[in-house]
């Protein structure tokens, strides 16, 4: 009896290490069977970028519609890398919908050697003349190892008026694949040169350029003491939540919670403003159709409203992360048709990684 007992143990203790097994894998092979690798901790190489609204694992070879894997800190972690502003959705309080559950499996982060060389690499800024939000000196190569966290699809459901579902992480919820980051090696910098702007991009984007656009982005907050579900916050977005996977705590009348996380030591003054215009019309864009635009149309609008509050704050200048000139008040109307939608669609290509 007691030879069965103990390997029945042994039998046990096999597969809960078997299950911690680390997997190789692509960040491509990753992207297209996304459920393959959920739950599992996943080793993993590719060029790593934290902008103004990406923190993220990228390769742009992957043909998706979204070529990164979101990276995430396990709670608690202090850590100065992450992106600057970015919108958690949650399910509220009083949803029909049920919350999508999450694996479980605690990861810790190993902060030694590498770790410090990531951190401090990717949270340095650049140093450029006039506006340049969410612009760092450099992005990484390096291999991350940690838990993954996979949906087969984005969604945002909606059944009637009220939000039901919510499947998807990081910004908007539109990454179907996560990464809890366990443990960093293999860093090497790439340095990015913002002393002459980034190639242009195709410029198909839509910027929604409209004459009301910055009032619908402001009123996408909701008017002073209104509760209509979004909360913002002035500090980093960098790690889980504390209720990750679950629905608020608070109710909202839609049944669904939009928490705006801006880092108030990255943006400060005007850039506030600008900021907000950008997070204000993905909120006012995601109420209006939840899945009508994929990450690549939604992150156009959105920026196109940014760049309509730099101008109203008289910008001489609006660079984003990788060099990519969005507004220069030096341009002729002939520049600004090219320049404009170029910039903004080699950013979300060549950057961020989205395709159409």
């Amino acid at each position: 009896m007691k030879r069965i007992l103990t390997a029945i143990v042994c039998l046990l203790m096999g597969a809960v290490m078997s299950g911690a097994q680390t997997v190789d894998a692509k960040v491509c092979d990753i992207l297209a069977h996304p459920k393959d690798f959920d739950g599992k901790i996943v080793r993993v190489t590719g060029t790593v970028v934290a902008g103004f609204d990406e923190f993220m694992i990228r390769d742009n070879s992957c043909k998706q519609s979204v070529n990164a894997i979101w990276l995430d800190y396990p709670i608690g972690t202090k850590a100065k890398t992450g992106p600057v502003a970015i919108i958690t959705l949650q399910l509220a309080k009083n949803s029909p919908g049920q919350a999508t559950l999450i694996s479980a499996t605690p990861v810790t982060l190993d902060t030694g050697g590498d770790f410090k060389k990531f951190d401090s690499t990717l949270s340095a800024s650049a140093k450029t003349s006039g506006r340049c939000l969410g612009c760092v000196r450099s992005t990484v190569t390096a291999t991350l190892t940690g838990r993954l966290d996979a949906v087969d699809a984005v969604s945002l459901e909606k059944t009637g008026s009220m939000f039901t579902a919510v499947k998807g992480f990081g910004n908007l919820a539109r990454y179907p694949v996560r990464l809890v980051i366990q443990s960093v090696a293999n860093v090497s910098e790439n340095d990015i040169d913002y002393s002459k702007p980034a190639d242009l991009g195709d410029g198909d984007v839509d910027l929604g350029l409209t004459a009301d656009q910055l009032k619908r982005a402001a009123a996408a907050y909701g008017a002073q003491g209104e509760d209509n579900g979004v909360d913002v916050g002035f500090t980093g977005a960098n790690t889980l939540r504390s209720n990750d996977g679950a629905k608020g705590s608070g109710n909202s009348p839609d049944g669904l919670l939009l928490i705006v996380t801006i880092d108030g030591d990255r943006v400060k003054g005007t850039a506030i403003s600008e900021a907000m215009a950008h997070t204000g019309t993905h909120i006012a864009d995601l109420r209006e159709s939840p899945m009508r635009r994929n990450l690549f149309e939604l992150e156009g609008r959105a920026w196109g409203a940014t760049v309509m509050s730099a101008l109203t704050n008289k910008e001489k200048t609006l660079t984003l992360p990788g060099g990519y000139v969005a507004w220069n008040s030096g341009w002729t109307e002939v520049d600004q048709k090219k320049q404009l939608p170029g910039a903004l669609s080699g950013y979300l290509t060549q950057w961020a990684g989205l395709s159409r």
